[in-house]
């Protein structure tokens, strides 16, 4: 989950804007290959952002959280989405297979140990990965937190955030007949893997567009009709991930398994009024990881782009830095 709305207004506390020093098509295998890039100071300190969605794609503005003289800056699009190959495409698409694809990466750089930063699905990422390889993270950068239980898909996709936002949860909602409510991820699972593509991505337009609604804490509840092309990839990993609980093996696992990174270093910056990934999830992340420091912004929701968050992200990573 992840959305980036209204980035002019944060670009005061970013860094200018930059250009890759290297690009990539790197081959991770099952048929997939994802892009690649490196941006900063190639000897710098190594930091890989993850991005959200799943299926979000990494852009440009997510290289200007860090300094460029001080950071070796590495993103990437996850399996399926932005410039990775085959697009929208689920096959051998898990959050294992992203976790793998990870430390690929950082095989294929020679980065011993790196630092972590990811929001929404990036944070729950990052979290699942340090927890799997805890001896390569040198510390954890989360914001907007998802810990993919099924209590907050039943927050976001049963109903929860449509108290807040009852016209919009009504646009949603409204594409799919009464009698299939009761479970809306399974019900647009079956339109975005249809095999009709003009299905396909009018029903993931409607699912982008519900939750880039809800990003920012200044929406109208207009979700905007995002590319038919981006629209599709963005929704059908969604789905496909959440439709299989993250790939993960039991509800809760990643709090039950955060003694893992207890000696992991790490901020957790969170908006006050998230209504995609409320508040609640990072603080039991914060109580079950003690090296956590949580972070709330008043003021501010779920978008990476809200002021707030970003000046915090900035500060955070400029604290790292010894500035």
């Amino acid at each position: 989950m992840d959305k980036h709305s209204d980035q002019k207004r944060a670009v005061q506390y970013l860094y200018p804007p930059m250009d890759p020093y290297d690009q990539r098509m790197l081959e991770v295998g099952q048929g997939h290959r994802i892009y690649v890039e490196q941006c900063g100071n190639p000897n710098g300190m190594p930091v890989v952002v993850l991005h959200g969605g799943p299926g979000g794609g990494c852009s440009p503005a997510m290289r200007r959280y860090f300094d460029p003289e001080h950071y070796r800056v590495i993103l990437f699009d996850q399996r399926g989405c932005g410039r990775s190959r085959p697009h929208a495409s689920v096959m051998n698409n898990t959050t294992w297979h992203l976790v793998d694809d990870i430390e690929l990466i950082r095989k294929t750089l020679g980065i011993d140990a790196w630092i972590v930063f990811g929001g929404s699905w990036g944070a729950t990422l990052a979290l699942i990965y340090a927890e799997a390889h805890p001896s390569r993270v040198r510390n954890l950068v989360l914001r907007g937190v998802f810990l993919m239980t099924q209590a907050e898909l039943d927050w976001f996709y049963g109903g929860g955030a449509g108290k807040f936002w009852p016209e919009v949860w009504s646009r949603f909602e409204g594409l799919i007949p009464e009698d299939e409510r009761g479970d809306l991820i399974g019900a647009y699972h079956r339109r975005l893997f249809s095999g009709d593509v003009a299905m396909e991505t009018r029903f993931a337009r409607a699912w982008s567009s519900w939750e880039n609604a809800l990003a920012s804490i200044h929406s109208s509840g207009a979700g905007g009709e995002a590319p038919g092309d981006y629209a599709r990839a963005f929704a059908r990993l969604e789905n496909h991930y959440f439709t299989n609980a993250g790939f993960l093996e039991f509800d809760g696992q990643i709090l039950a398994h955060a003694g893992r990174i207890k000696h992991i270093p790490g901020t957790i910056v969170q908006g006050r009024y998230d209504m995609i990934c409320p508040p609640d999830s990072a603080y039991a992340l914060s109580k079950a990881w003690p090296l956590g420091e949580l972070k709330m912004v008043r003021n501010a929701g779920h978008a990476l782009s809200e002021p707030g968050i970003s000046a915090e992200l900035v500060r955070t990573m400029d604290r790292i830095a010894g500035k």
